[in-house]
């Protein structure tokens, strides 16, 4: 937009700020590049190129360029039309304390934001290293022997989860049996993606119906770990069950949780998956956050997205490398596990260090005080004659409140929270990191009826017990390594970021002559407003009404994007430009079948009307 040549004096003088400093050429720098061509100006030179039956033949109604000062001051007013309350939803999505010296040192960090995807080893030793952390923290609290260096988000992890199972188990089964206690948005995606495979998702949303899928055919089944309503389940008699299936056991799991519960490699399961967004990355309404998974060091051939492995140099040093890469499609198709397995560099980056940081005794710490303030919850709640269902948990309580199950949702809205409405009939309350002894008060003041004498925290504090049985409860050693036991204090969490950023090739050192899928094009600008907590404290399934300014940033958007594009309609769902290509192609596809349809329904009624 800021590149046309042709903007009003207006908008050139508005554009100014912006143009020259982020683009980085002038005028004369572009008549060098046309003269070295051989074109005379830019119009010529796309004239040359495009052809003009698909060249655009009137100009774009956009509005006009303005400085960086303004685009903030209109993007913060925007910001102020969502709500930020409270979130007790969870549903995978938490608030979380990015610790700050994360928060500057890499999130805000052009030497991280900028660099591109590690595929060039040689200038990525540092985020190789970051992303090895990250694999082995998945791999230490899932107790699994290998995972990848990270994928999308949670949803599609599960997606790949089960096509992994597929290729990999000797089950001739096409059945997929999903839990259906699992994320509502696990079980979409799921079924999006099993479709067009030829793989038929049963679905088991009762304990009988669970138990009835697992005596039947499949050739894989997956189970969340805790359960989208908090439940814990011992899940090892279900992991047996499918072994004798030959059918592989996926666990979509919480990785703050398994600090505290017996992790999935310790009862049989062959791949782990999940998010390691509260790890943190702010909530954002969404994304991005880096998925993981994890899976038998058998199925690691086959296993999706990137791997990091650890070689040695001419010099006898160790380096990192890609191991096994030809699973993306774009490096070797034929050979490709997966063409929708993107990768998140930068939030696996400060997932892992985020470990680092706290550590394992850190990390329990977080752990044992969200469990014990759940437990507190739980007596306060059960004290004002609240239906807590009685199940083990770690972090989210659920409560049949058949017929009050709205009102009581919007008595929370009106005193600053989101509670999360499930089956119509049950409302979850999820803690994290952040929740305070105040809102466990808010929340027994919103359970509370009118003349209750609400709990106090002190009452129920001393000698609190986390509500996960003895028999679910982790005995076993995690984030060992030494890195993880070492930058504790800020000045070595600094100075640990900073030796391995210099060993990175990023914009903040020089231009990078690769491709331009990652945030590399985003100007400093560009990127303040992504912390700010109007954009980055909003839960996605918060109610639409909180969420007006992300609304009218998607509205934007598309229209600009409609204008840019000739089409009627976008879609900004896929959040990848790999999953934008298979979206495409399962439209297109079902535009055939709707074709299809209605030639054949028109057929018949030709056929009938000949009779």
């Amino acid at each position: 937009m800021l590149m046309q040549s042709a903007l009003p004096l207006g908008a050139l003088e508005n554009a100014t700020e912006f143009l020259p400093r982020h683009i980085g050429i002038d005028a004369a720098d572009e008549a060098h590049m046309l003269s070295v061509i051989g074109e005379a100006s830019r119009r010529a030179l796309i004239d040359s190129i495009v052809p003009r039956s698909i060249a655009r033949s009137r100009a774009m109604d956009l509005p006009l360029p303005v400085t960086e000062s303004a685009a903030l001051a209109e993007l913060k007013a925007i910001a102020s039309k969502n709500k930020v309350l409270k979130s007790f939803i969870g549903q995978g999505y938490y608030d979380t304390h990015i610790p700050g010296v994360i928060l500057r040192n890499i999130l805000e960090n052009p030497a991280w934001y900028t660099a591109y995807t590690p595929y060039q080893a040689e200038i990525s030793q540092g985020r190789m290293e970051a992303l090895v952390n990250f694999q082995t923290m998945v791999c230490d609290l899932t107790a699994m022997p290998i995972a990848n260096a990270s994928m999308l988000d949670e949803a599609t992890a599960a997606a790949e989860a089960m096509t992994l199972a597929k290729r990999s188990v000797k089950s001739k089964s096409n059945v997929f049996v999903v839990a259906g206690d699992a994320h509502p948005q696990t079980i979409e995606v799921i079924q999006t993606r099993a479709k067009p495979l030829g793989i038929e998702v049963r679905l088991a949303n009762s304990a009988e119906e669970w138990n009835a899928a697992l005596d039947g055919d499949y050739f894989a089944v997956l189970a969340q770990y805790p359960a989208t309503s908090g439940r814990i389940d011992d899940l090892r008699a279900d992991v047996e069950k499918a072994h004798a299936k030959q059918a592989a056991f996926i666990a979509a799991a919480d990785l703050l949780a398994l600090t505290l519960i017996t992790p999935p490699g310790e009862w049989g399961a062959d791949i782990v998956v999940g998010t390691t967004q509260r790890f943190g990355m702010p909530m954002g309404a969404g994304g991005p956050h880096a998925a993981y998974m994890a899976c038998r060091d058998e199925f690691k051939r086959s296993l999706p997205g990137r791997l990091v492995g650890v070689s040695v140099d001419v010099h006898g040093k160790p380096a990192y490398r890609l191991a096994l890469q030809t699973r993306e499609q774009h490096i070797r198709r034929e050979k490709a596990t997966s063409n929708i397995c993107t990768a998140q560099v930068l939030p696996a980056v400060i997932s892992s260090m985020y470990a680092v940081y706290h550590g394992p005794e850190g990390l329990q710490r977080i752990a044992r005080r969200v469990a014990s303030y759940t437990a507190i919850l739980a007596k306060g709640l059960e004290q004002l004659g609240a239906p807590v269902r009685p199940q083990a948990a770690f972090d989210t309580l659920s409560l049949k409140t058949d017929g009050a199950t709205q009102s009581i949702a919007a008595r929370a809205v009106s005193m600053g929270a989101n509670l999360r409405v499930y089956f119509e009939n049950y409302l979850c309350i999820s803690l994290d990191e952040t929740t305070t002894r105040a809102d466990i008060e808010l929340l027994w003041n919103i359970f509370a009826k009118d003349g209750q004498t609400l709990p106090t925290f002190d009452a129920f504090e001393k000698g609190v017990e986390p509500l996960i049985p003895a028999e679910l409860r982790r005995t076993s050693s995690y984030l060992t390594h030494p890195v993880f036991n070492t930058h504790h204090s800020e000045t070595g969490m600094l100075r640990y970021i900073r030796q391995l950023s210099d060993k990175d090739l990023a914009l903040d050192r020089s231009m990078i002559p690769l491709g331009s899928c990652t945030m590399k094009l985003n100007a400093t600008s560009e990127m303040i407003p992504i912390t700010w907590p109007e954009f980055a404290n909003v839960h996605p399934f918060a109610p639409a009404d909180q969420l007006q300014g992300y609304k009218e940033l998607d509205e934007q958007l598309r229209a600009w994007l409609c204008q840019a594009t000739g089409y009627a309609g976008i879609s900004l769902q896929p959040n990848a430009g790999s999953q934008g290509e298979y979206a495409g192609l399962l439209a297109i596809k079902a535009y055939h079948a709707a074709c299809w349809s209605v030639w054949s329904m028109a057929g018949c009624r030709r056929a009938n009307a000949s009779r």
